[in-house]
């Protein structure tokens, strides 16, 4: 039996995703140099991703 179409995962984990969880946000800050010790995880700028 095959599997319906709607069903198919495909590639769709593929694509790239415009939302960053905490923990990327901030290492993308850091590789930026926007990040300051001592600076606190919860209401970080918005940031894109690369």
């Amino acid at each position: 039996m095959s599997l319906h179409r709607s069903l198919r995962s495909g590639g769709a984990t593929a694509a790239k995703r415009n939302v960053l969880k905490r923990f990327e946000r901030v290492t993308l800050l850091k590789k930026r140099g926007q990040w300051k010790a001592g600076m606190k995880s919860t209401g970080l700028p918005k940031t894109k991703p690369e």
